[in-house]
């Protein structure tokens, strides 16, 4: 940017031409704009990291209650031991779990199908954008 001349009121000098003025403002909103868009990014890279930090974060806790879980059928295994032959209880606590299974995938499949492909509301919006721009007066 240019210097600021005594008793001329701002950057840009009386004696220069229009020409000239409108180059030094245009480089200046281009400066401007370069470090908006350098601080955008900035501002993006410190929010994604957050959020990256964040994602480790759950999948440490999903891991911790997959353990948990683990770790409960195994219990629940040698406990049902105690009052029948431990391959009985292992197949009792693997078939709860393929229960549970089972129910998770009919919701998750029937959720599945209600998801619609084509963003409905989206769509419409632009045909009533189309048909004004056609008719802006209607």
């Amino acid at each position: 940017m240019s210097s600021i001349r005594p008793n001329q009121g701002g950057p840009y000098g009386a004696d220069q031409s229009v020409g000239e003025l409108l180059s030094q403002v245009t480089s200046d909103v281009q400066t401007l704009f370069h470090q908006e868009a350098e601080l955008a990014k900035t501002e993006i890279r410190q929010e994604a990291t957050k959020a990256g930090k964040a994602a480790g974060m759950y999948g440490g806790a999903g891991f911790a209650g997959y353990m948990t879980l683990l770790f409960l059928s195994l219990a629940a295994v040698l406990g049902l031991a105690n009052v029948m032959n431990a391959g009985w209880a292992a197949l009792i606590v693997t078939a709860v779990w393929a229960v549970v299974a089972a129910v998770l995938y009919a919701q998750g499949r029937a959720r599945m199908r209600t998801v619609s492909t084509r963003p409905e509301q989206t769509v419409e919006t632009m045909k009533e954008n189309t048909r004004w721009a056609r008719h802006p007066t209607s």
